[in-house]
């Protein structure tokens, strides 16, 4: 990979698995721009910009082990993209974007597509 591609990931460094994919990202040469979203946030725009790239929906960036998730069964896009602004933990991780894409990076594997 080459060492000047952007990479960024959205990262909870509570979790082991985006733990591991920062460091495979690391250990391929590369710095990525690290997104702690659980302290930034997210928007409307963004989520949707990362769905459009990853070509999915809401539903399945969903973490559905956490307990707001279950009350979101069966919702709308909609609600469901309103209730990951509101608690960003909702949103699963992590979400890696290079040049070559976007994905959510679970499990590890996926992320050699992007690299």
């Amino acid at each position: 990979m080459a060492k000047d591609q952007a990479v960024t990931i959205f990262h909870n460094p509570k979790c082991s698995t985006s733990r591991n994919v920062l460091a495979a990202i690391r250990a391929a040469g590369v710095e990525p721009t690290v997104v702690e979203y659980l302290k930034t946030g997210w928007t409307k725009p963004q989520l949707e910009g990362l769905l459009q790239a990853m070509k999915a929906k809401p539903a399945d960036i969903l973490r559905r082990k956490e307990p707001g998730a279950a009350r979101l069964a069966g919702a709308s896009d909609s609600a469901v993209l309103a209730a990951m602004v509101a608690d960003p933990i909702l949103v699963e991780r992590p979400i890696v974007v290079t040049k070559k894409g976007a994905a959510l990076v679970r499990p590890i594997d996926k992320l050699q597509a992007l690299l």
